[in-house]
């Protein structure tokens, strides 16, 4: 019998896609629902549900939305529910009540848990609460990072539900170094943006005060001081960022040495264009996408030392890790890459191996799918169970990475 899994994410879910193929390719039936566009799925074949909730907030509607995906559950009757994102990872497991197998994904804790200000912690205890409820009705949590692990572990927020560590949503290496080689010299894609032989720093994120962009400015009028040709490009929707989005008076303060490109579909080229990648997030993330793109591409990354980053950039190894919210120290690790050009691509080049080996998308998919095994051949009630080699094996890697320098 074929197996039905359903997927079920928020705005940029289309990025599940690659995982979604390689889950049919192992034999699985997969439908997807969202509140994106349809088009991508569609065009991969992939039945696509939309549905909508509030994602700056909680109210009214997303009992609403709790409603619309029970019912989209009754009809899809699926053998399995997978969530990720923060809201579709709590209204879900309402929605479901324990009548379907469900497995959510934490990539990333996001503002609530990371900010200090007022208003987050104010949310915070009834964030928590609701996790705790969440848990009731999961039969398995999956976790990208260990910090987040010990968190949800620390404050009891796990119920009774498998906890599982699987570092990251994975990327598709092949297609991603099909897509950077289809992209050609990079002349031409220099002179549309205007770049001349200026250095590169770029950051590929949305452009929301708690992913650092005010920090990356202030880093970036530090850096031009001593080196006036360097060119900051920022990647990433801002429009669509509703409150938390980086207002865009103060980006064009910034200007000429900083623009902001908005959404791109070229990142693999524009990766190729860059000298150095900057990923100043104040989040609790759970590994970016972005910092594994750039380090596919065998950019050195300067980054902060928050969970996610830390799985993946080893300071003064493939990288440099940074306090939050301090410019001073980020603007001095980027001019440090840019000015000792030989150890940027050493370490640019240590990221290549270290994603293939631990990220593909192949792998972690696998990962997953033994997850669902598992799960299914014991009836989806929570147990108890901690996977937690893939961890143990990442540290151990870095560990000898260390020991290299």
């Amino acid at each position: 019998m074929t197996l039905h899994l359903l997927c079920v994410g928020g705005e940029d879910h289309a990025l599940r896609i690659p995982f979604l193929h390689v889950l049919r390719d192992r034999g699985f039936r997969v439908s997807a629902a969202g509140t994106g566009d349809p088009g991508p799925f569609r065009r991969n074949r992939i039945p696509f549900h939309r549905y909508q909730f509030d994602r700056f907030g909680f109210g009214a509607t997303d009992w609403l939305t709790i409603r619309h995906l029970s019912r989209l559950l009754r009809e899809l009757q699926p053998d399995m529910v997978q969530t990720f994102d923060t809201k579709p990872n709590l209204l879900v497991p309402f929605a479901s009540r324990g009548a379907y197998p469900l497995v959510r994904t934490i990539n990333g804790m996001g503002w609530t848990f990371s900010s200090k200000t007022f208003k987050a912690l104010a949310l915070r205890p009834i964030y928590v609460t609701l996790q705790r409820l969440a848990a009731f009705w999961t039969s398995a949590t999956v976790f990208q990072n260990q910090d987040d692990r010990d968190y949800f572990i620390r404050y009891h927020l796990l119920g009774h539900g498998t906890a599982a560590l699987i570092g990251s949503s994975g990327i598709d290496v092949g297609a991603f170094e099909k897509a950077q080689t289809s992209a050609g010299p990079t002349d031409a894609l220099r002179a549309e943006l205007g770049l001349d032989r200026s250095e590169v720093v770029l950051m590929v994120s949305r452009l929301t005060v708690q992913k650092g962009i005010q920090t990356l400015l202030e880093a970036a009028a530090i850096v031009c001081k001593q080196r006036p040709s360097v060119r900051f490009l920022l990647v990433g929707p801002r429009e669509s960022e509703g409150p938390f989005a980086i207002d865009k008076t103060t980006i064009d303060r910034y200007a000429p040495h900083v623009t902001a490109l908005g959404m791109r579909s070229d990142v693999p080229a524009l990766l190729k264009v860059a000298d150095v990648f900057a990923f100043p997030t104040e989040y609790r993330e759970g590994i970016p996408r972005a910092l594994l793109e750039a380090g596919l591409a065998g950019l050195p990354i300067v980054t902060t030392q928050m969970p996610g980053c830390t799985d993946l950039v080893v300071d003064k190894w493939n990288g440099y890790l940074v306090p939050p919210r301090n410019p001073d120290q980020l603007a001095l690790r980027i001019l440090d890459l840019l000015q000792d050009r030989s150890r940027a691509r050493a370490m640019g080049r240590r990221s290549v191996e270290f994603v293939r080996h631990h990220f593909d998308l192949s792998s972690v998919t696998a990962r997953y799918s033994d997850l669902y095994s598992r799960i299914l051949s014991t009836g989806h009630s929570p147990q108890t169970v901690a996977s937690t080699q893939s961890i143990r094996q990442r540290r151990g890697y870095q560990r000898r990475g260390s020991s290299a320098l």
